[in-house]
């Protein structure tokens, strides 16, 4: 099958990500992923909440879609008076994925929380976020260590997301919105820089799927993932 915008079925979209976009966060980044645009702000405070070990850090996140994000206006939470479901879902994969990169003893009695804020989205946002999340955590940290607060970095790996699915019966990376809306499959996957799952996520939308096309969509994101890692790594290195 020919894809929307003419990529290859194993190929990511482009990928921008821009460090230091906000001057104020201890660690920021805009990420670009195709037409989905995400800004990762964290943010550190020095405390924990209180069901965190003593001696120990903490890792969060919070996800939001701006209104203007999507095709037609959607209502802010804070009008709704209520986190949505969908945004509560993705912050938490967030979270979670973050701190699988992260020895919270060497972070020390502090949190970091990462702000992910959706500016456009056209498919991936949940992805896109793992992956700008980190790059903004690992700034933060890094400065950090600058101003001497932690002797050492803390991280003990990275960690980067990406989409797949089956679309008309074909295996493909990294999904758009059109896409991810017509899909019969539809994977997301959280891997380490040392490929190791932090998370799947995988549904059928239009029919149940097998043992072997999950593996054949897991080796899909693991190529896909090990590409955005390098795009992180240039950008931290940058």
């Amino acid at each position: 099958m020919s894809r929307i915008d003419g990529r290859k079925n194993d190929e990511l979209r482009p990928i921008e990500i821009i460090p230091g976009i906000n001057k104020f966060a201890e660690g920021s980044c805009l990420i670009r992923c195709g037409n989905t645009h995400v800004l990762c702000c964290a943010s550190v405070e020095e405390r924990t909440p209180p069901h965190v070990p003593e001696g120990e850090g903490w890792v969060t996140a919070e996800y939001s879609m701006l209104p203007r994000a999507n095709r037609e206006r959607s209502k802010r939470d804070i009008a709704k008076l209520k986190l949505s479901p969908r945004s509560a879902e993705i912050q938490r994969l967030v979270g979670r994925s973050l701190r699988a990169c992260v020895d919270r003893k060497k972070l020390g009695e502090r949190t970091v929380t990462v702000d992910c804020d959706v500016l456009q989205g056209d498919g991936g946002t949940r992805t896109a976020s793992v992956t700008g999340g980190f790059v903004a955590l690992s700034l933060a940290l890094y400065k950090l260590v600058q101003e001497g607060v932690l002797t050492e970095m803390p991280l003990i790996d990275c960690v980067a997301a990406v989409s797949a699915g089956i679309v008309d019966d074909e295996l493909l990376l990294d999904l758009c919105y059109e896409e991810d809306s017509a899909a019969q499959v539809d994977l997301n996957c959280v891997m380490t820089g040392s490929g190791k799952l932090v998370e799947l996520q995988g549904t059928g939308e239009g029919r149940a799927f097998t043992i072997e096309e999950q593996r054949a969509l897991v080796d899909l994101c693991a190529k896909g993932i090990k590409e955005i890692q390098a795009i992180q790594k240039k950008t931290l290195e940058g």
